[in-house]
């Protein structure tokens, strides 16, 4: 498998990086299924893992720890810290320095290690300066619990104004970020990724296969309901104009597929990563037949004739269903709008 740079850090990541928001009771509740997952994994190349401390309420965390035990080392670990923990504790949650020094030390215990490669907010918040962000993870580098910082799911402007705070302030600044990216959540391409170049960035994208869409699970003929209670179920509705064009879409790329001798899987994950933008895509299995299924994109180069078809199917900066942005929330509420 090949390495690439993560940004400017000097540290070479696989092209896919496994997620493991799909380990615990979210996804798969047998834990040594999911260990023996997580080793094929490692055992197959890859080298750069993600979770999340919201993922099964902390339980993925913990799989992810057991599973690494002895191989810490050779892992660039990354977990993600933002989402409410406790739905009653107003401040067990979000991007402050009393959340972010506390919840470290749940993420390390854990994790069962002493240091996080890659510490990421999960979520921008409109209600709290960057700079009480950024200066919380750099106190965190500075004592060596966290390697580098990352962002998830800003939006091209937000990700500029981090890195003006870092530069201003001294601050260490985001290596990375997040995003949505599939072939039919494109949306980045106009605005985040070219950001990310330009300011020489990483970027792990995450929903390579858009939730389920691409995998061939929902077709025009068969449509399902996701398998996990952690997927948003309005993104799932059938009965959405949108949908119906995502249905219409996903039938033309998977006959793409079959014209270019590969599976709608391995055409998807294959599309993510030959972006120039794009350091690694985050696949995120249940089981072990889908990492199977995932690891043949890696070593796959689409060509030119493919890329010009999949751009006519869903054009370049496109999102067909808006829904599946994850960014600009806030933004677009009617409290914002309204004057």
């Amino acid at each position: 498998m090949e390495y690439r740079n993560l940004g400017r850090t000097g540290v070479r990541v696989s092209p896919l990086c496994l997620g493991t928001m799909m380990f615990g009771p979210w996804g798969n509740s047998d834990v040594d299924d999911s260990v023996r997952i997580i080793h094929a994994a490692l055992d197959a190349g890859i080298n750069f893992v993600d979770t999340a401390d919201v993922y099964s309420g902390g339980i993925s965390e913990e799989i992810t720890g057991r599973a690494l035990k002895g191989r810490r080392d050779d892992v660039v670990l990354a977990t993600k810290f933002f989402m409410p923990m406790d739905p009653d504790e107003p401040n067990h949650r979000g991007g402050s320095r009393r959340w972010i020094i506390r919840e470290v030390e749940n993420s390390l215990r854990r994790l069962g290690t002493d240091h996080i490669d890659l510490y990421q907010v999960h979520r921008p918040s409109p209600d709290t300066d960057i700079s009480e962000t950024l200066g919380a993870l750099t106190d965190l580098v500075h004592q060596g619990k966290i390697r580098y910082l990352g962002s998830s799911s800003f939006s091209g402007s937000q990700i500029v104004e981090a890195q003006w705070v870092s530069r201003d302030r001294h601050l260490e600044r985001f290596v990375t970020e997040q995003p949505p990216y599939s072939l039919l959540v494109r949306g980045i391409e106009q605005d985040v990724l070219p950001t990310l170049l330009r300011h020489g960035m990483g970027s792990l994208t995450y929903s390579p296969l858009d939730g389920g869409w691409l995998s061939g699970k929902w077709r025009r003929h068969g449509a399902s309901t996701p398998t996990s209670g952690a997927r948003p179920k309005a993104r799932f509705d059938m009965s959405s104009p949108d949908n119906q064009r995502k249905l219409d879409a996903v039938e033309d790329l998977a006959l793409l597929a079959e014209e270019a001798g590969m599976s709608l899987i391995e055409l998807s994950i294959a599309f993510i990563i030959r972006h120039p933008g794009v350091t690694a895509a985050i696949v995120g299995p249940r089981t072990m037949e889908q990492l199977e299924a995932y690891l043949p994109a890696a070593s796959l180069t689409l060509s030119d004739e493919v890329l010009d078809r999949i751009d006519q199917i869903v054009a370049p900066g496109v999102t067909i269903n808006p829904d599946d942005n994850s960014y600009g929330d806030h933004e677009l509420l009617p409290a914002a709008r309204r004057r």
